[in-house]
């Protein structure tokens, strides 16, 4: 991450002051550090006192930003969704049909993951162990994953291809579920990103035989 998140930053159109900037930098720069140590250790492995240090900061520095541990990763999780979100957008933009722009979106989704696999095995790990606070946090990145394919399904719908009667919602949560479900391939079975494409490429196939107009 090389950039401030966009939900670090108020709507409100006033100039920010050069302490309320320095602060964001410094925040992004513990995040940028966490998110490194996060993938390189995983989540319990990665201490506090570690990320402080490859921050090149103090604990107090760390603990100035962000609540505790479990709030630092959150916030790199939900970072990391807004960035992918970001590429999401723009690989939906650039295919045809509304079957090949899925899997346009979630072939980079996979590409972007895959690269630091280990950070979304800790993510999904820690959801579970998640308080109520902390999981509607994280949920975020994912509603904003969801609607996209919804607004990709949508499109489908506009331009003739889906069926109107097609819940739009569930179908963009069907696909979804099967993109994760398919990381455990990826974990245990050593799957790369040609494979999961090619997979869930069928499983979307599957799921929308239903539905075309």
């Amino acid at each position: 991450m090389n950039h401030i998140p966009a939900h670090f930053i108020s709507a409100d159109a006033r100039p920010m002051t050069r302490r309320a900037l320095a602060k964001l930098r410094t925040r992004q720069v513990v995040l940028d550090a966490a998110k490194r140590l996060f993938t390189q250790r995983g989540y319990e492995a990665a201490t506090v006192r570690d990320i402080a240090t490859e921050a090149g900061m103090s604990t107090g520095a760390v603990f100035a930003n962000f609540n505790d541990k479990a709030d630092l990763f959150n916030e790199v999780i939900v970072s990391d969704y807004e960035a992918l979100a970001q590429r999401i957008r723009n690989a939906a933009n650039g295919e045809a049909t509304v079957e090949a722009r899925l899997n346009s979106i979630f072939s980079v989704a996979y590409d972007f993951h895959l690269a630091q696999l280990p950070l979304l095995q800790a993510a999904v790990s820690v959801s579970w162990a998640h308080d109520q606070a902390a999981e509607s946090r994280t949920r975020e990145g994912v509603r904003q994953m969801l609607a996209l394919t919804e607004q990709v399904l949508q499109r489908g719908v506009e331009a003739g291809e889906l069926k109107k009667t097609i819940d739009t919602a569930l179908v963009a949560d069907l696909i979804w579920q099967g993109y994760i479900a398919n990381y455990r391939l990826a974990v245990f079975d050593g799957w790369a990103l040609p494979q999961l494409r090619e997979r869930l490429a069928r499983q979307i196939a599957v799921i929308l035989a239903g539905f075309k107009a």
